[in-house]
């Protein structure tokens, strides 16, 4: 069985070679294929692609983000991460409040015309500006509804109580290993609708087996080139740091894809990266002190041993 980063460029491949084409919602267009399962030894090396340089402390301030139960893109802004920043955005500008230019389809136009990419990226600037020292501003645009981080940290039941799902199965790893419940939805189908992108990682489970704890993660749809390393590599740390707390040794990362896919605008980038060669994997390193997973801020966090290609750039599909 192929593991490990190798995993990650077979399954590149294969969607290019025996993929659909298909639409997608961002009117992008998409090579697609429906059901794909990636294994990666955490005891191998932290698997941070070195195919291309990914940006660790993204990833790392989204999830700490979302382990805090946060909805709202200041946190992210005010540890210089834009990853959400156009969902948000476009909640702003679609507003009766928003007086500036139309910046409908903001996401394609602003890749094609120079002249609006600057007009979008002056307007984008003042947006971030405002969500960081304006509180009212941010309460009213910078969140996005029931998203990850309320899901995992405060779930609304019917009867209005809310569930920690994160606390609990923390809990519940702690004092009942074997059980075969230690899962995680993001999922809610009431708040779908209320949300400014229904979760693409939809469910989590974590396995105890001869002290280690492995994690498996249904992604519902997975964005191959942008979206997927990112969400390897989230997965992986949340893995490290609940073991960490649980004083278990990493296991697996398992990433199981609903629908798998490349975007039209992609293509290249693929086959930049397929034409490399795969490099070590990095290290990563937890502050020991650090004794549960809600405490951990980022400078708890370090990546050694990383020395990946040089960063692809690509569009984002919004």
């Amino acid at each position: 069985m192929v593991t490990g980063e190798q995993a990650y460029l077979d399954l590149c491949r294969l969607v290019l070679k025996e993929g659909y084409k298909k639409e997608d919602r961002t009117n992008t267009g998409t090579i697609s294929m429906f059901g794909h399962q990636m294994r990666f030894d955490l005891k191998q090396g932290f698997p941070l692609l070195t195919t291309k340089r990914v940006p660790f402390r993204l990833i790392a301030s989204e999830l700490l983000w979302f382990i805090k139960g946060d909805t709202n893109i200041r946190y992210l802004l005010q540890h210089n991460n834009n990853i959400w920043n156009e969902w948000a955005f476009k909640n702003w500008t679609q507003s009766e409040a928003y007086q500036g230019p139309d910046m409908t389809d903001f996401g394609i136009r602003s890749q094609q015309d120079e002249q609006f990419r600057a007009l979008y990226e002056r307007e984008m600037d003042k947006f971030k500006y405002m969500i960081i020292h304006n509180d009212q501003f941010a309460r009213m645009y910078g969140d996005l509804g029931a998203v990850y981080g309320r899901q995992w940290r405060a779930w609304t039941t019917a009867s209005g109580e809310t569930i920690d799902q994160l606390k609990q199965v923390i809990a519940d790893i702690k004092t009942n290993p074997s059980s075969r419940r230690h899962i995680v939805s993001a999922w809610n189908p009431e708040d779908v609708p209320h949300m400014a992108l229904p979760p693409c990682h939809t469910m989590f489970q974590f396995y105890v087996a001869d002290g280690k704890l492995s994690c498996q993660l249904y992604q519902r749809s997975g964005d191959i080139f942008l979206g997927v390393p990112f969400n390897i590599a989230s997965y992986a740390l949340l893995t490290h740091l609940i073991a960490q707390e649980c004083n278990l040794e990493v296991g697996e990362f398992i990433h199981t894809l609903g629908d798998a896919h490349i975007y039209s605008n992609h293509m290249e980038q693929i086959q930049t990266q397929l034409d490399r060669e795969l490099r070590n994997l990095p290290t990563l390193k937890i502050n020991p002190q650090v004794s549960s997973v809600f405490d951990v801020e980022m400078e708890d966090l370090e990546i050694v041993d990383y020395n990946p290609h040089p960063a692809i750039k690509a569009p984002v599909a919004v």
